[in-house]
């Protein structure tokens, strides 16, 4: 039976069965079976597909809304959500403007390179020292003002071809979807620092001036570490938040 062949897969053998689900689910909308925007089944045939009871298929589609895998819709039914949305790119963005709202930007500049992984970049992204790493430099302004310099690292072995991409404008949600990756969770970490000559010039504020330093992660859903940034921010005009419940 269906069910049983996942229960019993190695993969699965220490999880609970509805995070079998989430993961066999999951692997659907990352191969493209199911599409952004799409329908998928309903609880019932899904239920019915994997043998399950319908409260546990309801338990892992729970999960998925969470992680902004899936939005249901009342009478319509559930839908695989689009990554490069502007309501989800922008999830781990904490900037705000006085109106509260959430600032990503526009972007001023973008250059790509790559290289061999440094110490910091190994540690980070948990990757080994005979790997590489592409990094992808992007300035943005929010209505005309420079705000935010970033430097962000990715795995050579996860974006394979970046670098040859017209376009890396994108943040790391919709690179990820690009690349049948589904984001996870994040930490950043947020510290106060001075602007350097170089990243003064950027900013268009004093040498040693204070800056706002966002060293963040983001994790694939399995736990996997896909970018670490760095951001240099002038928050003059605009605030840092995060909510907590």
């Amino acid at each position: 039976m269906l069910g049983d062949r996942m229960m019993t897969s190695p993969r699965f053998l220490t999880k609970p069965l509805y995070l079998q689900l989430r993961d066999a689910l999951a692997d659907r909308i990352a191969s493209g079976e199911w599409k952004p925007g799409s329908a998928i089944p309903n609880e019932s045939d899904l239920a019915r597909e994997f043998e399950v009871s319908a409260g546990t298929m309801r338990k892992a589609l729970d999960l998925m809304e969470g992680e902004h895998l899936l939005t249901r819709r009342q009478g319509r039914g559930t839908f695989v959500n689009d990554q490069s949305s502007d309501e989800l790119a922008a999830r781990f963005s904490n900037i705000r403007g006085s109106e509260g709202k959430r600032i990503c930007g526009q972007l001023k500049s973008t250059q790509i390179t790559s290289g061999s992984a440094n110490d910091m970049e190994r540690t980070r992204l948990r990757i080994s020292a005979q790997d590489s790493v592409y990094r992808v430099q992007r300035v943005r302004h929010d209505r005309g003002v420079v705000f935010q310099a970033e430097e962000a690292s990715l795995p050579t072995t996860l974006f394979p071809g970046l670098d040859e991409k017209k376009d890396v404008a994108h943040g790391i949600i919709a690179l990820a979807q690009d690349y049948g990756i589904l984001p996870g969770k994040a930490e950043e970490r947020v510290s106060l620092g001075e602007a350097s000559p170089q990243m003064a010039e950027t900013l268009g504020i004093a040498v040693r001036s204070p800056v706002i330093v966002l060293d963040r992660v983001v994790r694939a859903l399995d736990g996997r570490p896909i970018e670490w940034r760095v951001a240099w921010c002038n928050l003059s005009d605009k605030y840092y938040m995060v909510e907590m419940t």
